[in-house]
């Protein structure tokens, strides 16, 4: 090989590699952004907007009207009420409890509770499926994970995190995007501290996804940290909500 063609071949993979790693440039839609503004959320997730960019992660996402979006384990449903909105009337918003959560965590069962109560929200229907048999109304465009990706492990071991990962890759539609949101463990850890500090190795999830079928297209660094060394508990007062996280977007194949 050539000088000159080595040097375009390093040229090439160096953008290849700043196409795949840099944050996403995308501008909210008005609808995310009225999503955002929406009156009706919490105000405690209003406080939290500042640390958790969603205007920016809905974008990265793709979210758009009509869309059909699973929020995989949403806890008190930041993300959930967000995507309702932003879907709109025609769009549906699948918030997926995982049974064997719902049967240790009374919290997120109230959780669950809230979104299938609240009026203002009338396009989320709560779900609460067994983690090794998920099963999905329909074909949906996204599914979304947000800092739980390492409760899988913690709580259900790696057979169940390749089980779940398969169920989401059979419920996406083709084109459909995975997005995997998690607080990032010690490179090369793998799982070790997804049930001590509740961080996971990013290079695990990516191989963990992959092999369900899944093509990593890019991620967002929004949310990265440099200040967080990866040794804290995520719920350390020092660090909580500041956490340094990996946000990638995986797409099934057309």
């Amino acid at each position: 090989m050539s000088r000159v063609s080595v040097i375009v071949l390093a040229l090439g993979l160096a953008a290849s590699s700043l196409a795949l790693t840099a944050s996403a440039a995308t501008a909210p839609s008005p609808a995310i952004t009225a999503a955002v503004a929406d009156s009706n959320r919490p105000q405690a997730d209003k406080d939290r907007d500042a640390d958790r960019k969603p205007a920016e992660m809905l974008a990265f996402a793709g979210v758009k009207a009509g869309d059909k979006v699973v929020d995989f384990m949403p806890g008190a449903g930041y993300f959930t009420r967000l995507f309702a909105k932003a879907v709109g009337p025609k769009g549906r918003v699948y918030s997926l409890l995982p049974n064997e959560i719902a049967t240790r965590s009374q919290k997120a069962v109230d959780g669950q509770k809230a979104l299938a109560g609240d009026k203002a929200y009338g396009n989320i229907v709560p779900l609460v499926e067994p983690v090794n048999a998920l099963t999905f109304p329909e074909k949906v465009d996204v599914v979304w994970t947000s800092q739980n990706y390492h409760d899988v492990h913690a709580f259900m071991g790696a057979e169940a995190a390749a089980a779940v990962n398969k169920a989401i890759f059979n419920a996406l539609k083709p084109g459909g995007v995975y997005i995997v949101l998690d607080h990032v463990a010690e490179a090369g850890s793998g799982v070790r501290d997804t049930n001590t500090l509740h961080r996971i190795d990013p290079e695990t999830v990516k191989k963990e996804v992959e092999a369900a079928g899944f093509v990593l297209e890019g991620q967002d660094d929004a949310l990265h940290n440099t200040a967080d060394n990866h040794t804290l508990k995520v719920f350390d007062p020092a660090l909580r909500g500041h956490t340094d996280q990996f946000v990638f977007k995986f797409r099934k194949p057309k």
